[in-house]
């Protein structure tokens, strides 16, 4: 098998160099796979840089107007000419085994592998969103480095993913009309369709976010809501596609919180930033005492579900039909349909 590494970029031309160097390392023989970058309406291209690197690799550079993620990445593997797509995120750092690990899991049969994404030596020194992020990733490999056949494809995250390109192709590609969660909705179509699953932890990527603006990160909490509302509807078969899934996971103190959200969302708005507020208070205090950390993030926690149900009730539109999408989704629970 060869592969096809898809990397879409905007505005971290050094982060993206420093891939494009791990990539150079990789144990994998570099005539046995290419990598395609996608440069999507950087301020500065990064073409006439990366034109000047000596890599043993093939890398390609194809450069678009500002369109999002989900099309960039959809013009790079239109560019691939391998049988495996394996993508991953500008800021991340690989391992020499990242693409050996990928491809092992491949020749074994599986054909949507997800590989492990963790944060590297600073994430103290990180924001509390950040943190809270980095806490539920640790969380997903605890429970799926043992059952790894278990993942769904709700699971499907590209800062580490890779699968057959026929099998993208033959379900039609990202959906471009979602503005996030386009790889989850992505993955459950690759489900449906019979691709086998695989958490591969030892196909390890270590993020270097550089994010801190936390009003960007709510906004997003907001958007995954309604846009996975959206999803919900493309496939209503799924019950795992359900955002209100999410609200029988969560702590029952929490779980009142969101309620009342969904049913006055500019008092949840205000509630979504008074409890990220406390929790940086809190999470100031760390130093002294280290085990406020998890107070702070408990906080982020909840910042984040009242942000994500503010979206689904904005994509349900009414109270009342906010209110019958949750007690459908609790019938079919208790019934047992439309199983994960």
């Amino acid at each position: 098998m060869k592969l096809s590494v898809v990397v879409s970029t905007f505005d971290r031309l050094n982060l993206l160099q420093e891939l494009l160097d791990a990539l150079g390392r990789q144990t994998l023989s570099p005539d046995r796979f290419e990598v395609i970058v996608v440069d999507d309406g950087s301020k500065v291209p990064v073409a006439g840089v990366l034109a000047a690197r000596k890599d043993a690799y093939r890398l390609t550079v194809v450069t678009q107007k500002n369109a999002g993620a989900a099309a960039a990445r959809d013009a790079g593997i239109a560019r691939a000419t391998g049988e495996v797509v394996v993508i991953t995120d500008d800021d991340m750092m690989l391992p020499p085994e990242f693409l050996d690990e990928h491809l092992k899991a491949h020749e074994a049969g599986y054909t949507v592998v997800l590989g492990q994404i963790a944060y590297d030596g600073t994430l103290v020194d990180k924001p509390l969103f950040e943190r809270f992020h980095a806490l539920q990733l640790a969380r997903f490999v605890r429970n799926y480095t043992q059952k790894p056949t278990q993942v769904r494809g709700v699971m499907v995250c590209t800062g580490n993913v890779s699968f057959r390109r026929a099998d993208y192709l033959s379900v039609g590609g990202f959906d471009r009309t979602l503005g996030r969660s386009e790889d989850r909705e992505l993955g459950v179509r690759l489900q449906k369709a019979g691709a086998r699953l695989y958490f591969a932890a030892a196909a390890r990527t270590t993020n270097h976010s550089d994010h801190t603006d936390v009003n960007v990160w709510m906004r997003r909490n907001f958007q995954y809501g309604i846009y996975d509302s959206r999803i919900h509807k493309k496939h209503p078969d799924r019950l795992d596609a359900n955002p209100w899934h999410f609200m029988f996971l969560v702590n029952p103190v929490s779980r009142g919180f969101l309620l009342l959200t969904v049913a006055s969302p500019p008092l949840g708005k205000a509630l979504s930033r008074m409890a990220y507020k406390v929790a940086e208070g809190i999470d100031g205090a760390r130093s002294v005492f280290p085990p406020l950390e998890k107070v702070a993030i408990a906080g982020a926690t909840l910042s984040y579900g009242i942000e994500y149900f503010r979206g689904v009730r904005e994509e349900a539109g009414t109270l009342s039909d906010a209110v019958s999408a949750l007690v459908k989704y609790a019938r079919s629970r208790l019934g047992g349909e439309a199983a994960p």
